[in-house]
């Protein structure tokens, strides 16, 4: 089974460890995965102005980068290019003036978009056709003790045009901890806003919203917490010092992408991991359970 890949920037950059884990898992579960060729930049955050159509031209150049691939979907494992691409490739489908102005001012491209492509999430791609059950087959090391809190932040479930599970209480990502063989905990604010980019010019809104998640993951008694995410991958790991000088009492916990416990359940080698790229190490979490 093959499937066009979409990384996005971050994870080719600073999220090299939620790339190499998301490849290694899918090839455990006999899907080839096929990185788009000549992608570019997903345009990071999507305009709510529906006359700038500028802002669409960078995901709908991706869109028809799908189509010269001879495909008609995709799959992209971060939430943020998928919020991106999804709302993007849902505007076009919406409105045919758009989508023709575009396809004019592309002219350099041979293939036109007609709104006939795909925007998966690996979640997504997960539970509806690989299905969690067929997942769990596939598990050589259990998370047996591991108790996990699950983190969504905003770009999965909002706004609900794009979600693909509850927007209030999602539990895709539990039902997945579950296949692996760990415990989810209960995460009040699983769906809360991490700070998003306010971590550039305003660190001490991070801290607030770091000591507040992190802290209520740990009140759960969570060993650690997944994401789907690089932006809440920093805001959350990095920024845990910021949130130390803010609350004395906080206490310090790993953040994980989802597709790294996946391939460490399925029995990876250590190099799809890269634990070595995270602020808070995860490793004497994981070995106090016998996993690492």
């Amino acid at each position: 089974m093959k499937l066009i890949y979409y990384p996005g920037c971050t994870v080719k950059n600073h999220a090299r460890n939620f790339d190499v884990s998301t490849v290694s898992s899918m090839e455990r579960l006999d899907v080839e995965v096929e990185e788009l060729s000549r992608w570019n930049c997903c345009g990071t955050v999507h305009c709510l102005a529906s006359d700038n159509l500028i802002n669409r031209v960078a995901p709908v150049t991706n869109l028809i980068r799908v189509k010269e691939a001879q495909a008609s979907e995709f799959m992209t494992s971060c939430a943020m290019c998928y919020n991106t691409l999804k709302r993007a490739n849902i505007d076009v489908k919406k409105r045919a003036d758009a989508l023709e102005t575009l396809n004019e001012f592309m002219y350099l491209e041979e293939t036109k978009y007609a709104g006939d492509v795909e925007v998966l999430h690996l979640l997504e791609y997960l539970r509806d056709r690989v299905t969690f059950e067929k997942l769990a087959a596939r598990v050589k090391k259990p998370l047996a003790g591991l108790k996990v809190a699950c983190y969504y932040g905003c770009l999965l479930v909002r706004p609900k045009e794009v979600a693909f599970d509850d927007v209030e209480n999602p539990t895709i990502m539990e039902d997945l901890i579950r296949a692996l063989g760990a415990t989810p905990v209960p995460f009040p604010l699983k769906t809360d806003c991490c700070g998003a980019y306010h971590t550039v010019g305003k660190p001490e809104i991070i801290a607030e919203r770091t000591d507040k998640i992190m802290g209520s993951a740990h009140e759960e008694q969570a060993d650690l917490v997944i994401v789907s995410c690089p932006l809440c991958a920093y805001n959350l790991d990095f920024r845990q010092e910021d949130a130390r000088r803010l609350n004395p009492d906080f206490h310090h916990l790993p953040v994980l992408y989802f597709t790294q416990l996946m391939a460490l359940a399925f029995g990876c080698d250590e190099s799809a991991l890269r634990f070595d790229l995270h602020h808070i190490d995860p490793k004497p979490a994981l070995a106090g359970l016998g996993l690492a």
